[in-house]
């Protein structure tokens, strides 16, 4: 087989290659730089393929991992796009400003009804908040740790049906 057979051969079958290498980049500005990549490197390449052989599939193949290559290296390295929205610009100026007051407001009614709990479940409760492990609970309030656990549960419970809106 001749350079010039294998060439025609090639370009004949770079017709099926086209919606391939769309249907990998979904961009077709990126569709069109994997199908030349594809052609020049089977091109470069032609003493590799053997004759005979399925060349559609050879040529998919490599598509396929230049594909594979370039995802990959593309992970690996982080671009930036030099697309800039136009309202962008119009934005850059403003400073934005974070309102801690629904926090503030939602952390004092948190607190309200941690301290609204009875007695017994709001100790559990507020030695477990504070890192407490549950035996280091148990321990301290010398109570099996059952009853530590379930105390603890109880507190949750209770809290979420308060402060659940």
């Amino acid at each position: 087989m001749t350079a010039t057979d294998f060439n025609n051969m090639v370009v004949r079958h770079g017709d099926f290659l086209k919606p391939y290498a769309i249907t990998l980049t979904r961009d077709h500005e990126d569709a069109q730089d994997l199908f030349q990549e594809t052609m020049m490197r089977a091109l470069m390449n032609k003493e590799k393929y053997q004759f005979g052989t399925n060349l559609k599939a050879w040529l998919y193949t490599i598509m396929r991992n230049i594909f594979i290559n370039n995802y990959r290296r593309s992970k690996k390295f982080f671009k930036i796009s030099g697309d800039v929205p136009s309202d962008a610009l119009v934005y850059s100026t403003q400073k934005a400003v974070y309102n801690e007051g629904w926090n503030n407001a939602r952390l004092g009614e948190v607190k309200k009804a941690i301290d609204e709990l009875p007695q017994i479940f709001r100790l559990s409760f507020e030695l477990h908040y504070t890192g407490y492990k549950y035996q280091e609970i148990a321990d301290l309030l010398q109570e099996p740790l059952g009853t530590v656990k379930s105390r603890i549960h109880f507190a949750r419970k209770t809290l979420m049906a308060q402060l659940d809106r």
